[in-house]
């Protein structure tokens, strides 16, 4: 009783300092939060008081997001140019405006859907169908590489040969060819069969928001004004994260925060589970099976397997395609070679990005707090678990945090999904 009375004591202390203090918007929604834990049932177990706090919350009392994050591309955007926004704002994905909507239409009508990185690595791995025989064809370099990267990326593991069919100035060419510079964001945008992306009315939930992003894996969650047909905010998994770092030393947070990793089941996956691949296998390799698992990110690991050596996210098809001129000396582009040229270019512009950097790692021990301020102050999406002798053991991301933060009561989302199911896995877009 007496280290609870304590424990209270100083959460008194930090919440008289933060109210005495400058407060970012975020920590005054984590008082806002405190103020509603304060007042909950105590026989509620700490994870059933949060999921009450957050459902009394709306979610346009979610800070707004910086304004060169809510970006939105119009339809008639190349290809080229989508890549060069999403890179420069640092964003993984946009929502596309349709040109030809009509200036009063809903917001249903006044997007046609999303353009992101996961999608362009769709187009990159399915720029063609492999030919038909009964179709003529040019025969040019690019058609058969581009055919042969199509083949291996839909129906087997790439290996050697198709390093080498991507390699050199393959990037080049297809980044000068008229197929790449005619392709328009409305041909890659992703969307939904009923709506052009799944959004949240600024009344919903701060709860509702939480579980989209942990649970149902979505990176972001627009938030449409109705009366104004528009995308209102964007919450991304990074911005909760911050958030959450902005809340240390409230009650609420340290009482979940000052756990250990493994008292809260993270990392999620055994080690012999971890998607990775190795560093002499093509790059396209690794976009191949981030796009079939619907993972973000994956680790380099050298020829034991147990070792990561660095670490490949779904935004770093970019340099695939903003930069092509940096692998024109490698024979085969594999997975370390991507990575070497990458840093080695980010390094001459003097950018500084957690791929020069490089990955992040942490062991089971690390406290739940100590990994949100680890996220947030690198900026990064994921960390790899070691164990002692550096060996991996898991991988912990942002997804994987705010789903130990809330939990999804039995029946509540209810027909929330209805008529915006999302459009089949083999869709090309």
């Amino acid at each position: 009783m007496a280290s609870m009375q304590l424990m209270r004591r100083e959460s008194d202390v930090v919440h008289e300092v933060m109210q005495d203090s400058p407060k970012s918007p975020e920590a005054r929604l984590g008082m806002k939060v405190e103020d509603l834990w304060d007042v909950q049932e105590p026989q509620l177990s700490p994870t059933e008081k949060l999921n009450a706090c957050f459902e009394s919350i709306p979610v346009s009392a979610f800070p707004p997001a910086p304004s060169s994050q809510v970006i939105e591309i119009k339809s008639d955007t190349s290809l080229a140019e989508a890549v060069q926004i999403l890179a420069e704002h640092k964003i993984l994905s946009a929502p596309v405006v349709d040109v030809d909507a009509l200036e009063d239409a809903s917001w249903i009508d006044r997007y046609i859907g999303v353009v992101e990185f996961a999608g362009i690595v769709v187009w990159i791995l399915h720029q063609s169908e492999p030919p038909s025989p009964r179709s003529p064809t040019s025969g040019s370099a690019l058609e058969v590489a581009v055919n042969r990267v199509t083949n291996a990326a839909s129906f087997g593991t790439l290996g050697p040969e198709d390093a080498q069919a991507t390699s050199g100035n393959f990037f080049e060419a297809l980044t000068s060819s008229e197929f790449y510079k005619n392709t328009k964001v409305r041909d890659i945008a992703g969307s939904f069969r009923w709506a052009p992306f799944l959004a949240l009315q600024k009344s919903n939930s701060f709860l509702t928001m939480l579980l989209l992003l942990s649970n149902y894996k979505m990176k972001s969650v627009p938030v449409v004004d109705l009366g104004e047909a528009k995308i209102d905010n964007i919450v991304t998994q990074s911005s909760v994260i911050h958030m959450l770092a902005e809340c240390a030393g409230l009650q609420w947070f340290e009482s979940w925060g000052t756990k250990k990793l493994s008292e809260i089941g993270l990392p999620l996956m055994a080690p012999d589970h971890v998607v990775k691949v190795y560093e002499e296998e093509p790059v396209l390799q690794a976009f191949k099976l981030m796009r079939k698992k619907r993972i973000g990110a994956i680790p380099i690991v050298d020829i034991s397997g147990k070792k990561v050596i660095g670490n490949i996210s779904i935004r770093d098809v970019q340099f695939l395609l903003t930069a092509p001129e940096i692998y024109h000396d490698y024979r085969s582009i594999t997975a370390k070679n991507f990575s070497t040229a990458v840093r080695s270019h980010l390094k001459k512009l003097e950018e500084n990005s957690p791929f020069v950097s490089g990955m992040v790692i942490c062991t089971k021990n690390y406290s739940v707090k100590e990994l949100i301020m680890k996220l947030d102050s690198e900026k990064i999406h994921r960390v790899y678990v070691v164990d002692d002798a550096g060996n991996l053991e898991g991988v912990i991301t942002l997804r994987d945090i705010i789903s130990r933060l809330v939990h999804e009561p039995h029946g509540y989302f209810g027909d929330f999904f209805d008529g915006v199911l999302p459009l089949p896995s083999n869709c090309r877009v």
